[in-house]
């Protein structure tokens, strides 16, 4: 039953609007003049027809805002009311039948006017029932009232008391509608004071807005005025239709739909059907689209980008700019031709900003779906020939003033954006057949990108300069003000500001891109890890200053987009030194060049520590030779940034032991991590023991806590 309901609180709310439109087409002033009263009557009568004019607005208004369970009750009780008047009409037929046949005798005596009152009377025994069931009363008696003139036949009173007995009956009837609506007098009252009751507990801002946004959901305004309009339309179409059989070989299917359509957009109420229709339609194209480009799958997750607002609110302000609703019929199909194409290129917009993405996606991806490849160029295809169709029918048919030029513009610049579409999905292709990546890809797609949006730019700016010239020089509006304040706000500050932002985003990313370290091939290896960005192995990459190493190319088209590293989310910022950094962030000396030692070693142990030497500085400085994790980690030979007074390393926040000097150096009790390795207790072999021995307490310990045996590659001991 909710959707009964849906639909009930649409369809008997049409009327009302149906009569506020021929509300608003009466001329009452040319309606006085053909009653042509007396002079001294004239301006009574007048009064009398506005005042009538200005009270159907304002019941229909009322009626229109009704709860849907108070507006069905009104049309039960005015079907009721219907009912009643054709019971009696119905009775009055039959006494004039019986007055012009003149029979005075039974009614079984005769067929003809016995079978003339068995139908009178099924007719009124079924309207007295079916009133009674729109009643919900058992009490059928209340609407016999109609049957007293046939019941008077039947009991055989002479003809010439029907008359009496049907105004009789008449009476009855108006008596009992009488005593109904008294009886509910005072429910239009107290539906007024609880309306007024919500607007003075609303009268506050978001209150009133909140209230707003409730009556457009309850009395379904889009839907109301959509069925409101194709009704008017559908009534439109079949009284061009009917006037002339010759009217649609002579001007022809187009000519036709225009002037209906446009004789359905004469009065606010039928314009604003003509919005929330074009809305509507906007909304099935670009489902239709989406639908075509991804399936089913479009609306699993009921995100709509696009819902047809822009395409509705395009055509009802160029209509208010224009005067639309002051214009004749001729001059009013021919600019709603225009608006109508302006429409159109804003929907062929919308569908752009549809595919490009899904193009873009499926020409990176390694979708090898050749239906998917199909559908999207298809489309892409169709939005590249259809707005340069549109051009040359709007060149040629019309002449060429400098909104048209704008319109023709932006059909061109619409083409322009498939074609650059296209472009980076060819170039997408051709990456994915070739074994390497191309250079500079985002390059080329930024500046390709680059090129339509300053067009579109220019061109906005272009309607910017035009319209304030024609305000300032020409005929001023508020409406025109209004509208270039907002085109001016929309698509000229807010694309310039946009494109600025991504130019000053893409030199940053490239300053900052360039001043970061390059990670050497220890610190990869030490690494052991992927590119967090695109989850491949890396050769070369740069270290962030909270030291997390990435591919240059990935962190570049990070970097593009907002400047906060992608694994911590910690700020970018440009590097004040240069040259590669371990994972700490410390500066790191360069990797010491290992040669293979001359002669023969005495011993496996002397050949294990002898296998390399190093050339340059040794870390340890104190005379002593580093151990296999020193030369692994240089970083464990190196002071504590603590103990000298500086910033702990990250290796040192993580683990506090690295920082804190030896208790068993100092002379103290060793630690519970001492005693567990008591490496950690022992001062560094390569600073302070001249002999090297490889016991376990010398292995490096796993984040976990646990030992793990020197890899053989270093020339340790297995």
């Amino acid at each position: 039953m909710p959707r009964l309901e849906e639909v009930a609180n649409v369809v008997l709310r049409v009327p009302s609007i149906v009569l506020l439109d021929l509300l608003y087409r009466w001329d009452v002033q040319a309606f006085a003049e053909l009653l042509r009263p007396k002079q001294e009557e004239a301006t009574w009568q007048r009064h009398a027809l506005w005042h009538a004019y200005y009270l159907g607005h304002v019941l229909c208004v009322v009626v229109m805002l009704l709860p849907v369970r108070s507006l069905v009750r009104l049309y039960l009780y005015g079907l009721t009311l219907l009912l009643l008047f054709v019971g009696h009409q119905t009775a009055r037929d039959y006494m004039r039948h019986e007055m012009e046949d003149e029979f005075q005798g039974a009614v079984y005596q005769d067929p003809v006017v016995l079978r003339r009152f068995v139908t009178a009377l099924t007719g009124q025994i079924f309207v007295s029932m079916l009133c009674a069931l729109l009643m919900k009363t058992k009490q059928v008696w209340l609407f016999c009232a109609p049957l007293l003139p046939l019941l008077a036949r039947l009991c055989g009173l002479p003809l010439q008391a029907l008359p009496v007995v049907n105004t009789f009956a008449t009476s009855v009837t108006v008596v009992e509608v009488l005593y109904v609506a008294a009886s509910h007098l005072l429910v239009p009252f107290h539906l007024a004071a609880a309306a007024c009751r919500e607007v003075a507990q609303g009268l506050e801002v978001y209150r009133l807005v909140a209230l707003g946004m409730s009556l457009w959901s309850q009395l379904a305004v889009p839907v109301l005025f959509l069925v409101f309009w194709l009704v008017l339309f559908t009534l439109q179409i079949y009284s061009f239709l009917a006037s002339s059989n010759s009217l649609l070989a002579q001007q022809g299917l187009l000519f036709i739909f225009l002037s209906s359509v446009a004789e359905c957009c004469g009065t606010p109420y039928s314009l604003l059907g003509l919005t929330f229709t074009i809305s509507y339609l906007a909304l099935a194209v670009l489902n239709l689209c989406k639908f075509y480009l991804l399936g089913y799958d479009a609306f699993q997750n009921g995100n709509v980008m696009h819902r047809g607002v822009t395409e509705g609110v395009t055509l009802l302000l160029l209509a208010l700019q224009t005067g639309l609703l002051d214009l004749q019929i001729l001059q009013r199909t021919f600019l709603l031709s225009i608006i109508l194409f302006i429409v159109v290129t804003s929907t062929l917009q919308s569908m752009i900003e549809i595919a490009d993405p899904i193009v873009l996606a499926l020409g990176a991806s390694q979708n090898r779906s050749p239906w998917k490849h199909f559908r999207s160029l298809s489309l892409c295809l169709f939005l590249l020939v259809f707005p340069c169709f549109m051009a040359y029918k709007i060149a040629r048919f019309f002449h060429m003033d400098f909104w048209l030029l704008i319109l023709v513009s932006s059909c061109m610049l619409t083409s322009l954006q498939v074609m650059g579409t296209l472009f980076v999905y060819a170039l997408f292709m051709i990456e994915l057949l070739q074994d390497a990546p191309l250079e500079k890809t985002d390059e080329i797609i930024y500046y390709v990108n680059a090129v339509s949006r300053v067009l579109e730019f220019l061109v906005a700016v272009c309607v910017v300069a035009y319209g304030t010239w024609e305000s300032i020089f020409g005929e001023w509006s508020w409406m025109g003000a209004s509208v270039i304040i907002i085109h001016s706000y929309f698509n000229v500050w807010l694309r310039a500001q946009s494109g600025w932002k991504s130019f000053l985003l893409r030199r940053e990313a490239a300053k900052k891109i360039n001043s970061l370290p390059r990670a050497t091939r220890g610190q990869l290896r030490d690494h052991n890890d992927v590119c967090a960005i695109c989850f491949q192995e890396m050769t070369m990459a740069v270290i962030t200053d909270c030291g997390h190493f990435f591919h240059t190319g990935c962190l570049r088209k990070w970097l593009y987009v907002q400047d906060t590293c992608p694994m911590c989310h910690q700020p970018v910022k440009p590097s004040a030194t240069e040259g590669p950094q371990p994972n700490g962030g410390e500066r790191a000396e360069p990797e010491p060049e290992l040669v293979p030692e001359e002669g023969p070693p005495e011993d496996a142990g002397a050949e294990a520590a002898g296998r390399t030497r190093t050339l340059g500085p040794s870390r340890a400085g104190e005379g002593g030779e580093p151990s296999w994790q020193e030369q692994e980690n240089p970083a464990l030979a190196v002071p504590s940034r603590a103990a000298e007074g500086r910033e702990p390393s990250w290796q040192e926040q993580e683990n506090p032991a690295l920082a804190a000097p030896s208790r068993a150096a100092e002379g103290g009790e060793p630690s519970w991590r001492e005693q567990e390795n008591p490496a950690l207790a022992a001062p560094s072999r390569a600073g302070l023991l001249p002999e090297a021995v490889h016991s376990r307490e010398d292995e490096p310990m796993d984040p976990a806590g646990s030992r793990t045996p020197p890899p053989v590659s270093r020339g340790c001991a297995p």
